[in-house]
């Protein structure tokens, strides 16, 4: 158990040792950084902080920024009026209201991501939620709750930390908004999506995802923003949709970091 933090009391009655203590803690705490220097989260080359990237790898980053498809958020190359839709939106209506994502799954972004998912980069979670906040302003402006895509109690246990739950707390705390980890929950212990074809992966997450009756009135009603780390081919994010609009909920938008596109719209 780790010891707990000095109370005022103990600090004014401990005088000048709790000063001299709380200095040598500082130093301690400075040290990491001066022995490990900052470096790119892209490429590795230094850097002036940590969680951040040198020119090349910036430059190198595909942000999804407008003109997008109001609802599938894909990019477009001419801006055709705000209610254009992609050819996705119209051939197979999502679950949820608006997707939006920060950047094109490759690169610097995918190192990023794939570095919190495999690597235990928390540290990269409030970075990645800051672009998040910026992508996803309105979705942001017009939410009720934040909420996770969650994994399976299996998969958390192995793993030990959900990524989009890391992305969805730092996200609720940039933005004021309510965070709730709780109310959907994935019942059904899921294959890796990533190993399947299509239709594979719409038959692995059917019915994985349940909002029990005694949470159901945390988002019966209201506009959930729903939050994961990368949207491929959207099949699990549907189907935790489906599950928060069968709940009760207002309408749900979506929110990534990454965000793998349809052939060709790259």
């Amino acid at each position: 158990m780790g010891e707990l933090p000095l109370s005022h009391e103990t600090v004014v009655r401990r005088g000048h040792w709790a000063w001299l203590l709380s200095y040598a803690g500082a130093g301690l705490k400075a040290l990491p950084d001066r022995i490990f220097p900052a470096l790119c989260e892209g490429c590795d080359s230094p850097v002036s902080q940590n969680g951040t990237l040198c020119g090349a790898c910036w430059g190198a980053v595909c942000f999804l920024e407008a003109p997008l498809c109001p609802v599938m958020g894909t990019p477009f190359t001419h801006d055709f009026g705000a209610h254009f839709l992609s050819g996705e939106a119209i051939a197979d209506p999502p679950p949820f209201r608006r997707l939006r994502s920060v950047a094109c799954h490759d690169g610097s972004a995918r190192h990023a991501g794939i570095s919190l998912k495999y690597y235990d980069r928390l540290d990269l979670a409030p970075w990645m939620a800051g672009w998040m906040q910026r992508a996803g302003q309105e979705l942001l402006r017009d939410c009720d709750v934040i909420i996770p895509v969650p994994l399976h109690r299996k998969r958390l246990w192995k793993r030990r930390y959900n990524q989009a739950a890391e992305l969805a707390r730092a996200l609720a705390k940039l933005s004021g908004k309510t965070y709730d980890p709780s109310a959907l929950q994935r019942i059904k212990d899921t294959r890796q999506q990533a190993e399947l074809s299509q239709s594979e992966r719409l038959r692995n997450v059917a019915g994985a995802f349940h909002v029990s009756e005694k949470y159901r009135s945390r988002v019966r009603g209201r506009t959930v923003l729903l939050i994961d780390d990368v949207y491929t081919t959207g099949a699990t994010v549907k189907a935790a949709c489906r599950a928060l609009r069968k709940a009760g909920a207002g309408s749900v938008d979506v929110l990534t970091f990454g965000r793998v596109l349809p052939d060709g719209m790259r």
